[in-house]
């Protein structure tokens, strides 16, 4: 075993690996950016060691860096995570040159699996079953438009580099396939340097089942079995599971051997996921599952394989790459029960899944599950990085016993200060069919309205929030009489005025006090009153609800500009609208603005031109994906902002529309 590794990532992997070597008595060394100076991982490993600023090109992609760190600090090996390194060869190469392990596969079992169109190349000839396609080297739009004929619509046109939904775009007609693919490429050349596509039959009732395999050393494969990772959303996983609804154990032994050969073809080394596209309209047959790609590293959903199994794969990457037989076999390996893995991000969900930024000013996690992270209440999440705040991962003795447990779980998870899409995480454990195990790839676009469905807040949700926004909550009571009498005037009960927004409703509230614990909130058309019997900073308890009434307030400016209230397993946040700032918005939708920080990738108008509503007008890149803004309404472009290439801010102006006409 090794005595000192690197870790060559960040955030909640690199804490993940910290903490096995730990256990295992293995020292960390950690590499950080700019942005992650203070970030969990640098605090948690043993060392630390700055590697550049905050844009990934100039860190976390920084080869030499990372392996002059690693030389540095008398580091005998390289954990790559996932992400960034984790499948680059040349990487691989390096890190052996220098001395040093790499933990994970060898340079030419990434090669061969890193180009999707070598990879099913390679799968053929090993007997595993490929997905109807174009997978050769001509690349000329008009000869892939004629390819997607023959194959017949819909097709996915996807980079045959990389991986995570990007550089994918599903079309599902001939007038579609130009745009879609010049897409495809410009997210593939700026997420892996390579904009070349592939072109594959799409799948009209897909399943997502992938089977974790792990070989070693001395020419030993086995594999741990399969995970369902059909709820997707972008082609991103959203909600992965093991074992998969509905598996049966002929087919998990035909996915299982097609997996294992798949390994054995390339002399695999490590952990590694094989990926297949399953047709589940008759059910899981063993005919109908095809090889899609292979991830040559650990898979970000890898804990669910681990609640079933007892494993913990990142000490079985550390041992194999130490030079360590599997301490297994086959047969060894069973199954016990179910587990769940969610993941919490920050992101806008009603706005399209839009990646968010903000400070964490509450976080709490439920005690009920396992929680991966990265981050820490008061960490900010940063528009450099993927703004995963945690994966939620439950174990049960059966599917419905786990996902009972994944709702309590997110019920209890609490986050203020950035949007997240916990709720869209809960409405999906509660939708009929997923809860019947009836998943597929489409599930979450055909029922995406009611799942992104924001109710209003409840009357004591509005009344809490205000409290908050007023100060009234904060603090003990305090003995002093002279210091307890806020709600005492001469001609009546003190009042108080609030105005909260919520997505596009707006609440105007009036705070009524009686003395400085019996409150009265009222609105047109509800009041409610609240007499509280105890409070701390975030937590109140009134007389007459059975459970503590929690909330977190964000300041911007000295002045609170959003509270967020947890109640009942529910989230509900609100904007305070700051007076001056607000009083001469319009909402007339004549502006166009970034929703949040990002490069302009594409400009599509320009002045004078005439536009419907839905129209697009910009293609801005964030986080390595493409948001395509649209707009608000008809009318005719006024005046063009920026350029392509331009970097802009959450809120810069892009593109105004001429006002409407009275």
């Amino acid at each position: 075993m090794f005595s000192k590794i690197l870790i060559a990532n960040r955030g909640e992997i690199a804490v993940r690996v910290i903490r096995t070597a730990r256990r295992l008595g293995v020292a960390t060394v950690a590499v950080y950016s700019d942005a992650d100076a203070g970030a969990l991982h640098v605090a948690e490993a043993d060392e630390a060691v700055r590697i550049g600023g905050a844009p990934v090109a100039d860190s976390y992609l920084q080869a030499d860096a990372i392996i002059a760190a690693a030389k540095v600090t008398g580091a005998e090996a390289i954990h790559p995570g996932y992400g960034f390194l984790s499948e680059n060869p040349e990487f691989v190469e390096k890190v052996s040159e220098a001395g040093l392990t790499f933990i994970g596969p060898s340079a030419d079992a990434i090669r061969a699996m890193g180009l999707k169109d070598a990879a099913k190349a390679l799968m053929e000839t090993a007997l595993v079953p490929v997905v109807p396609g174009y997978h050769g080297e001509r690349q000329e739009p008009e000869f892939l438009a004629a390819q997607a004929e023959g194959i017949g619509y819909p097709v996915l046109v996807k980079a045959r580099a990389g991986g995570g939904g990007k550089g994918m775009r599903k079309v599902d007609a001939p007038d579609q396939f130009a745009d879609a693919l010049a897409g495809a490429q410009r997210e593939a050349r700026a997420s892996f340097g390579d904009d070349r596509v592939l072109i594959e039959k799409y799948v009209t009732s897909p399943r997502h089942i992938e089977i974790q395999v792990f070989g070693d050393q001395h020419g030993n494969a086995v594999h741990l079995f399969e995970r369902d990772c059909s709820l997707q959303r972008r082609h991103q996983k959203v909600i992965e599971e093991a074992p998969a609804p509905g598996m049966t154990d002929e087919m998990r032994a035909a996915m299982g051997d097609a997996a294992v050969k798949a390994a054995k073809a390339i002399g695999y080394s490590g952990a590694g996921t094989v990926e297949f596209i399953v047709d589940g309209s008759d059910g899981l047959l063993p005919d109908r599952f095809w090889f899609m790609e292979m991830n040559t590293r650990l898979q970000v959903e890898h804990p669910v394989t681990e609640a079933i199994t007892g494993l913990d794969l990142v000490e079985l990457q550390l041992r194999v790459a130490s030079g360590e037989a599997l301490p297994f076999s086959q047969s060894d390996l069973v199954i016990d029960g179910h587990a769940f893995e969610a993941r919490v991000y920050a992101e806008d969900v009603p706005k399209g899944f839009l990646p968010a930024i903000g400070t964490l000013d509450h976080l709490r996690f439920a005690m009920t599950a396992r929680n991966d992270t990265g981050v820490r209440e008061g960490d900010e999440i940063t528009p450099y990085y993927d703004p995963m705040i945690a994966k939620v991962i439950v174990h049960g003795r059966s599917r419905d016993e786990a996902l009972a447990k994944m709702r309590v779980s997110l019920a209890e998870t609490q986050i203020a200060g950035t949007v997240t899409n916990k709720a869209f995480l809960s409405a999906l454990c509660r939708h009929e069919g997923f809860s019947r195990g009836e998943v597929d790839t489409g599930l979450i676009d055909r029922d995406l309205e009611q799942l992104v469905h924001e109710g209003e807040a409840p009357v004591l949700a509005q009344a809490v929030a205000a409290i908050a926004v007023l100060g009234l909550a904060a603090g003990e009571s305090h003995a002093d009489p002279w210091t307890s009498l806020s709600g005492w005037r001469l001609w009546g009960a003190a009042q108080h005025f609030v105005k909260l927004v919520q997505g596009t409703a707006v609440f105007d509230l009036r705070v009524s006090l009686r003395n400085s614990r019996d409150f009265k909130v009222s609105s047109p058309t509800n009041a409610i009153n609240l007499s509280l019997v105890a409070r701390t900073p975030g937590r109140m308890i009134v007389d007459g609800h059975a459970q503590p009434l929690r909330y977190a307030a964000s300041q911007t400016s000295g002045r609170i500009s959003q509270v967020s209230v947890f109640l009942n397993g529910d989230t509900y946040v609100f904007d305070v609208p700051d007076g001056v700032s607000d009083a001469g918005e319009t909402g007339s939708g004549d502006d166009i603005r970034a929703p949040m920080p990002g490069l302009v990738k594409q400009v599509r108008v320009k002045p004078g031109d005439q536009v419907v509503k839905g129209d697009a007008l910009a293609v801005l890149e964030a986080m390595k994906m493409e948001h395509t803004l649209t707009a608000a309404r008809d009318g005719s472009v006024s005046e063009v902002f920026v350029s392509d290439g331009d970097q802009v801010s959450d809120g810069d102006l892009l593109v105004s529309l001429e006002p409407e006409k009275e």
